[in-house]
């Protein structure tokens, strides 16, 4: 997995120094030559709408690999176009003054300029920890020979003169020493990258805003699906256990009646009630399992995911990580990811047609992000009413997301993240 992350991110890097190079340098080059152009002839007012149409593909198309990626998500900012453009030379003109005025084309302009000086040294760095080490050994098997005519030209190897065997291997030392850092930091490097896109690209004020309305929503929601809830239990009270308790009051009534006259008959009832009382009591436990399961109140989430896991028709490969022992949540948010899990597996069973499920899920800088993928038909989207829609108001009201990857023929993944902290798991004394 280490080796993996660390070929990809070099891979990743290499398209990043390209679009940071030739594309960034290229579009802020054509953006302030047809902005200084505005005032000269009015050249600038046919080429600028063009050009600042192709600085915001290319930031769409970074906070496109920033989500893919890096898990990075950079909002889109953008004024929409006001009604009523006009053809020709008006229309362009109205175009160049709308785009202008616009915030967000100032934040692309600072973002192109920060990206191919910054960006640039990130990938650049990141692709010499993946591939330089390479030459490293290369050089070793014996290519410095040629490399240096026979000794006669020295070759530097970083800081290593390359004219013979013994600093041949010199050389694949270093690319060791500089292999184990790749390895290390090549994908954390392309991660502070897109970081750094979205300090520039998403302003502050911008996240509140729609961290506001995000909660807001959510809010509303979890309002609603409480009141549901509620009526749930009150109708699974009032339908099962409710029932069978007043069944059981009559039977019993009758049996005190007929203890005397009919013992026989009394048994019966008594045999009767007996039944009823533990079909009543089960149903009590399975409407408290399906409020708060006992062994997430008893256990944490760790044990409660793996119990689930057990009781799923497929074979579900667990890996939890929350410390040893186990940290805990605060009780909601156990509940909110117990309840999501469970969600996300039942489809992957019933929708999805899965035969293998495998859920990742661990705690780091402040997040629990649990993956789930599966082996199925794909196709998942969070509006086709597969209850991801459901997952994802639940997860909202705790400022969590939910992304879904589900290419038709599969496979799933299905990732949560919710932002809490872990305390320390209680010991009992004696």
């Amino acid at each position: 997995m280490i080796f993996r992350n660390w070929a990809l991110a070099g891979v990743r890097a290499l398209a990043l120094t390209v679009l940071c190079t030739a594309a960034s340098i290229t579009l802020f080059v054509l953006t302030v030559v047809s902005v200084v152009l505005i005032p000269v002839l009015g050249i600038g007012l046919i080429t600028t709408p063009w050009v600042l149409e192709g600085v915001r593909w290319q930031a769409n198309l970074r906070r496109l690999l920033a989500a893919q990626w890096s898990q990075v998500r950079v909002p889109a900012t953008y004024r929409p176009w006001p009604p009523g453009l006009h053809g020709g030379l008006i229309g362009q003109a109205q175009r160049t003054r709308h785009m202008l005025t616009d915030p967000a084309t100032w934040r692309d302009v600072r973002w192109l300029f920060t990206d191919m000086i910054a960006g640039t040294v990130l990938a650049v760095v990141t692709v010499a920890l993946t591939f330089y080490p390479l030459e490293g050994y290369v050089i070793a098997a014996g290519v410095w020979d040629p490399m240096t005519g026979g000794g006669d030209h020295t070759y530097w190897y970083g800081f290593v003169p390359v004219s013979s065997q013994s600093t041949a291997f010199m050389a694949a030392g270093l690319g060791t020493a500089l292999l184990a850092v790749g390895l290390f930091t090549s994908h954390r490097l392309v991660e502070l990258h897109f970081q750094m896109t979205k300090g520039v690209l998403a302003p502050r004020e911008v996240e509140l805003a729609e961290r506001v309305a995000r909660l807001t929503e959510t809010r509303s929601d979890a309002v609603d699906n409480s009141a549901a809830e509620l009526r749930r239990i009150e109708r699974d009270l009032h339908d099962g256990a409710q029932a069978r308790l007043v069944a059981m009051g009559m039977s019993l009534g009758t049996i005190e009646a007929l203890i005397e006259k009919d013992p026989a008959k009394a048994k019966e009832l008594v045999s009767r009630a007996r039944g009823e009382s533990a079909e009543a009591l089960t149903e009590l436990r399975d409407l408290v399992r399906g409020i708060h399961p006992p062994v997430l109140a008893e256990r944490g989430l760790a044990d409660a995911v793996r119990a689930l896991a057990l009781r799923m028709p497929v074979p579900v490969e667990v890996d939890v990580d929350l410390g040893t022992p186990p940290g805990r949540a605060a009780e909601p948010v156990e509940s909110a990811a117990y309840f999501a899990i469970s969600e996300v597996l039942t489809n992957a069973v019933k929708h999805a047609q899965a035969q293998r499920v495998w859920l990742d899920m661990g705690h780091r800088e402040g997040m629990l992000r649990i993956a789930i993928t599966d082996d199925g038909r794909g196709g998942a989207a969070v509006d086709k009413g597969s209850g991801l829609a459901g997952v994802e108001r639940r997860l909202g009201t705790f400022d969590g997301v939910l992304a879904v990857n589900s290419p038709v023929g599969g496979p799933t993944m299905v990732t949560l993240e919710i932002p809490c902290a872990l305390s320390s798991p209680k010991t009992s004394s004696f």
